[in-house]
């Protein structure tokens, strides 16, 4: 994995109760291209936390790393600054 091809992401902490590990929601909109319609997509995904400090209602960042365990390939990276 390159530099350049990291991905983030932004959500928000919806479970903190695994240990080192939170879940995070991503919201996303897109048009639907027949209808026009704008429908709001999400997307959760288990974010690794080794010191568990991010609580339920955290806004974070969450990066793209090599895979931890079968389910869990992102990392916190930090607090956003959008609420």
């Amino acid at each position: 994995m390159s530099a350049k091809n990291i991905r983030t992401r932004t959500g928000v902490v919806v479970t903190d109760s695994a240990d080192k590990t939170v879940r995070v929601k991503v919201e996303r909109q897109r048009q639907d291209p027949l209808y026009g319609k704008i429908m709001t997509l999400r997307s959760h995904y288990l974010a690794h936390d080794p010191d568990n400090t991010y609580k339920i209602g955290d806004v974070v960042i969450i990066r793209e790393i090599p895979r931890i365990s079968k389910r869990k390939s992102w990392a916190v990276i930090g607090l956003s600054g959008a609420k």
